[in-house]
């Protein structure tokens, strides 16, 4: 990388940053002493130290200010206030040579938070957990934002060291250990990184880089990022560098970015094309690399074939099958509001439900036709992180719906052709709540506290300030310590049955709809209307896959198809309630 601390073949290191907004810079070692950093043009600075290592730990200054991390830092052992560590990425003896990814219609996504995955919440424990995933039919695990955050806890998404893993985590090599074992088991590692803000903590780049952001822009979180403006190159070089890191010195098998429609780019070629290329084109050359977007605006032209991305989100149907479970229609899920059922049926048909008509809750139009993109564009899951986490109580749907219904949506989404995604423990009906935790300090932690309270203030359940207390504290180390699985709930019931039946719905896809997948066409078409989700997909080789699903609580009649059934809630012709089936026709 141009970025950052880059041991030498010969011996030393050389310590490399941009910061055009400084006229001088030293690099500090500890111990070791100020090394001055020679000037070069466009804003760069650098340094060659012969007796720097790897482990060695440092600092720069700028102008005699005050010491500074690394912005590109590899790992910051003592948090992101502390001193950054020079790693070499060359040491770590890899195991997995063999692997060249897997295609990405074989992908069952599993997204998982390290520090609540388990209770010792490392990279380590977490490896120790991906052979049950893989058992019960799990290919890919996301995990959620790794770059080092302020504190021991925090969801991800306030990461200031984009290229250090979470220190609280555990090492760099941690991190390989954790691909190498899910690579020996056949499990893709996809990434989740933000490239639309960074955290309000610990990100020092504003007093010697105000060029990284461009003040024309505003975001959420303030100036945008600088992807577009008067010196972007080095802005963009520093996140192409960013992504292909991870894919080359951690092995992952792809990235997904957040919020891509947060990021502010009027260049001619936007950044999330920019890296996407550059993955396709450097390691996705060797091996099978992908890249998913999450993206409010529903583009299509975003997606492959045409676009660069491997698929995105599809937010539509999670919302879409939220109201039909729990009649929640606050928000965004008014746009759901009537018909959900038939909603759910186009999401699982076309994949967005909102391709270019006006959203009720944004009054403005939303997205793009969808329907001739391949099902695989589109991952589909009934909870992730932000649908349950942002949340004010953290609720699962277990606790919002009945398992019936439940049960009846996750046949659909699991025994449907797009990628389907698990949030980690709903595949054993977790009780544990995911709140939303994070470790600052001060005025900031006051801040975070109070605005998370009145974020709920509309909404009828917490109008009245009691009400609004009891939302847990995001800062509170409880609130951390309540989002942790409990793993034994897995042998006892409820959680038992939703385990087997998850199990068994995986088995069926793998056997049954995969190997069709690879070459399947266009999305399919939505037959049904009112409760009645009947969806047919085309699918390789001239096949087609058939879904029935009675979502309401009364019967109805449906003829029984011709062909191989895969799968039934019910037998006979009819459909009971909330029942389920899916036929394969062959070619």
């Amino acid at each position: 990388m141009d970025f950052g601390a880059q041991v030498l073949p010969a011996g030393g290191t050389r310590f490399r940053v941009w910061a055009p907004g400084a006229r001088q810079a030293e690099v500090l070692l500890e111990p070791g002493g100020a090394h001055a950093m020679q000037a070069l043009a466009d804003g760069w600075h650098e340094a060659v130290v012969p007796g720097a290592g790897a482990g060695t730990r440092y600092r720069y200054r700028f102008d005699g200010g005050t010491p500074v991390p690394d912005p590109a830092s590899r790992f910051n052992p003592d948090d992101v206030h502390g001193a950054s560590a020079v790693v070499d990425p060359t040491a770590y003896a890899w195991q997995d040579a063999a692997w060249r990814g897997r295609p990405w219609h074989e992908a069952v996504v599993y997204e998982l938070h390290v520090g609540a995955f388990t209770p010792e919440g490392t990279f380590a424990a977490a490896a120790e957990r991906l052979a049950e995933l893989a058992a019960l039919g799990i290919t890919a695990i996301e995990l959620m934002p790794l770059a080092d955050t302020p504190g021991g806890r925090n969801w991800g998404y306030d990461g200031v060291l984009l290229f250090a893993p979470e220190s609280s985590y555990g090492t760099p090599d941690d991190l390989r250990a954790l691909v190498d074992r899910a690579h020996a088991l056949g499990l893709m590692v996809l990434i989740d990184v933000v490239y639309n803000h960074f955290g309000p903590d610990g990100n020092y780049l504003h007093g010697y880089c105000p060029q990284f952001f461009n003040p024309a822009h505003q975001t959420p979180w303030g100036a945008a990022i600088n992807y577009d403006g008067e010196h972007s190159a080095a802005v963009r070089a520093f996140f192409v560098a960013n992504a292909l890191y991870w894919v080359e010195e951690f092995h992952c098998d792809g990235l997904r970015l957040d919020a891509v429609h947060q990021i502010r780019d009027d260049s001619a070629r936007p950044i999330v094309e920019e890296a996407a290329q550059a993955l396709a084109q450097g390691p996705g050359r060797q091996r099978q690399v992908h890249v998913v977007l999450e993206n409010e605006r529903n583009q299509a032209q975003r997606l492959q074939p045409a676009g660069a991305a491997t698929a995105q989100w599809n937010d539509d149907l999670h919302n879409a099958a939220h109201v039909l479970l729990t009649g929640e229609t606050d928000g965004y899920y008014a746009d759901y509001a009537q018909a959900p059922a038939e909603l759910f049926g186009r999401a699982l048909a076309e994949g967005y439900v909102y391709q270019g008509q006006v959203s009720p809750h944004l009054d403005a139009p939303r997205g793009e036709p969808s329907g001739t993109l391949p099902p695989t564009a589109f991952i589909s899951f009934l909870q992730n992180h932000d649908q349950v986490g942002n949340r004010a109580m953290g609720e699962r749907l277990d606790r919002l719906t009945d398992a019936r219904r439940l049960e009846a949506l996750y046949a659909c989404l699991l025994l449907a052709p797009h990628i389907p995604m698990l949030f980690m423990g709903e595949e054993f009906a977790a009780s544990t709540p995911f709140l939303f935790f994070c470790d600052f300090e001060g005025e900031l932690a006051e801040a975070v506290r109070q605005g998370r309270r009145a974020e709920f203030q509309r909404f009828a359940a917490f109008a009245d300030e009691a009400a609004r207390a009891r939302i847990p504290d995001p800062n509170a180390a409880d609130t951390f310590a309540q989002s942790k699985l409990h793993w034994a709930e897995r042998e006892t019931s409820p959680h038992r049955e939703r385990l087997a039946l998850v199990r068994r719905l995986l088995a069926l896809r793998h056997a049954h709809l995969v190997p069709r997948l690879a070459a399947a066409p266009h999305g399919g078409r939505a037959l049904g209307t009112g409760g009645f989700v009947h969806v047919v997909w085309p699918l390789a080789g001239g096949a087609r896959w058939e879904l029935q699903a009675n979502l309401q609580d009364e019967a109805i009649q449906a003829p029984l198809p011709a062909g191989q059934h895969i799968y039934s809630t019910h037998a006979g012709a009819d459909l009971p309630p909330w029942a389920v089936r899916v036929t394969l026709h062959p070619a």
